[in-house]
């Protein structure tokens, strides 16, 4: 139990599209991700997803119902409901922190072809 140092975990690897576990909260992990270019169209049915970005910008496409896109810049919030299909992207690359139910894939329940610069994943622990 020490403090963890985000700055250094985000040092400790460069993958976007790959979330590290760095701690949990009750039965949610707090995940940090690097975002760089497309993620996919997906869909978690039964849990909201929280984004904070920590440094750069992000835009995440929504279809609720109609389509339309929220720009995130550092220092900003947003949570996409349940049941909501997504797409993060960041055309100039992005850290950001993520708050999900503990095993939530990446690509959520339900999604678009996954390419292969996308790591669908649960998280992977920090050492």
């Amino acid at each position: 139990m020490n403090p963890i140092d985000l700055t250094e975990v985000l040092a400790s690897f460069d993958a976007a599209w790959s979330p590290r576990i760095v701690t949990r909260v009750n039965d949610y992990d707090i995940r940090l991700a690097r975002f760089a270019g497309e993620h996919v169209w997906h869909v978690h049915e039964d849990t909201d997803e929280f984004f904070l970005v920590l440094d750069g910008e992000i835009e995440i496409g929504l279809r609720d119902p109609a389509e339309r896109v929220v720009t995130l810049k550092t220092g900003q919030v947003f949570v996409v409901p349940k049941g909501t299909f997504h797409k993060p992207s960041s055309k100039a690359g992005a850290s950001v922190l993520l708050v999900e139910p503990a095993g939530t894939l990446s690509v959520g329940d339900a999604h678009d072809e996954v390419p292969d610069h996308i790591d669908v994943t649960t998280g992977h622990l920090i050492s």
